[in-house]
């Protein structure tokens, strides 16, 4: 299962989005390195579950369905806070950087505000840019790669060219390996420079460095802050300048105030909704904080774009989809008559022989043929699952 790493600078709002994701207490305080040890939970992730569908009532084991959507548990973690010169060792880089070689995919928190400077200190808003939030974290996630990939790299590269240039994928991946980055996302990066490793110069390996960041620890942007007026002119400027990159406007202080108001039962709320429904009476205070969040995050953005943010990241940057294993494929039950029990997140381009060597090595071994439940086909070990599919395996006993 994929691990989506948080990160960003001092005071970003780092530990604010991750307990807003998994209502986990965190040290929350507005002062650098509040966060030292990594903070490890759980997140949920929504699917649209297929019970409504098939009209039937679900038993889930491995998730939650709530009005016919399916929340689904992933692995979060949030690391302590980076300054400029991380990469150095200054402040808590090396530990930071150390915790990121367990992450597949990131979610750069930035303080959209601008009401933190680059070391987190906090200020007026609108005095810092956030810009170069963006800028100075892109920076020491290449220069921690590149620092440990660079050495000798020019002399083997030469070498290597005179000797077998076939060799240069396998000294990468060598390389690259404590950094958890395969082979194959090393080839696909390669595939796209036409100029022989042999003959790049520092620059060159840097910017090969930087696309295979965006390979295999593709990072979304998180605009925090939202609900801060200064920040909505700084988001138009991060859409415009980082073209090619996914910007998703947050507000985490918004979305755990709304997420515990419905723990304490003062508000009906689910994650990522567009509004929410007060159910008791409360004091003025509590609801012109919520009538705020309502007006200034709700109405305005759509929702709080925390759980926007983690499904972005699951669903389009790593592109994974959601699959529903069953036994019988009439009554959509395990072996225990547990209606639609499971929902499995998988790769795009996972084929039916893998999904039973997910859910057992025993099942991929014996496998025969997999049932399409929805269209009531056979299809084979090759068959290329498809987002919210409903299989059945069968095997050879």
């Amino acid at each position: 299962m994929p691990i989506i790493g948080i990160i960003g600078k001092p005071n970003a709002g780092k530990s604010t989005f991750f307990s807003a994701l998994t209502m986990q207490n965190v040290k929350i305080a507005p002062f650098p390195f509040t966060t030292i040890e990594p903070n490890k939970g759980i997140a949920y992730v929504r699917v649209k579950c297929v019970c409504e569908e098939f009209k039937v009532k679900d038993n889930p084991r491995n998730s939650t369905c709530i009005n016919g959507t399916r929340f689904v548990p992933i692995e979060v973690l949030d690391v302590a806070g980076l300054v400029p010169e991380a990469w150095k060792g200054r402040g808590l880089g090396n530990k930071f950087l150390d915790e990121l070689r367990k992450s597949d995919a990131l979610i750069h928190v930035v303080d959209a505000s601008g009401s933190t400077d680059i070391e987190g200190r906090i200020i007026k808003p609108g005095q810092h840019d956030p810009i170069e939030d963006v800028k100075f974290i892109d920076e020491e996630i290449t220069m921690w790669i590149y620092s440990h990939f660079q050495e000798n790299f020019e002399k083997d590269m030469k070498r290597l060219a005179q000797e077998d240039e076939s060799k240069v994928l396998d000294y990468m991946e060598r390389k690259l390996s404590g950094f958890s980055i395969t082979r194959k996302q090393i080839a696909k990066v390669l595939e796209k420079i036409s100029k022989k490793p042999s003959q790049w110069n520092t620059e060159d390996t840097k910017n090969f460095i930087r696309m295979l960041i965006m390979e295999a620890k593709p990072i979304l942007i998180a605009a925090n802050k939202i609900d801060i007026p200064e920040s909505w002119k700084n988001l138009e400027r991060m859409r415009e300048i980082f073209k090619d990159r996914i910007i998703v406007p947050t507000s985490a202080e918004a979305e755990l105030a709304l997420r515990k108001a419905a723990e304490q039962s003062i508000i009906e709320y689910l994650p990522g909704a567009n509004d929410f429904k007060i159910l008791k009476d409360i004091d003025e205070k509590k609801r012109n904080a919520l009538n705020y969040i309502r007006n200034n995050v709700l109405k305005r953005f759509g929702s709080t774009g925390v759980q926007d943010a983690i499904e972005t990241c699951y669903f389009k940057l790593l592109n994974y989809i959601a699959v529903f294993p069953v036994e019988d494929q009439n009554k959509l039950t395990d072996h225990e008559g547990r209606v639609l029990p499971d929902v499995f997140l998988v790769p795009n381009n996972t084929t039916a022989r893998e999904l039973a060597y997910l859910i057992h090595t025993e099942l991929g071994d014996n496998f025969i043929y997999a049932i399409d439940v929805r269209k009531k086909q056979r299809i084979g070990a090759d068959y290329v699952l498809k987002h919210r599919d409903v299989i059945k395996i069968v095997a050879a006993k």
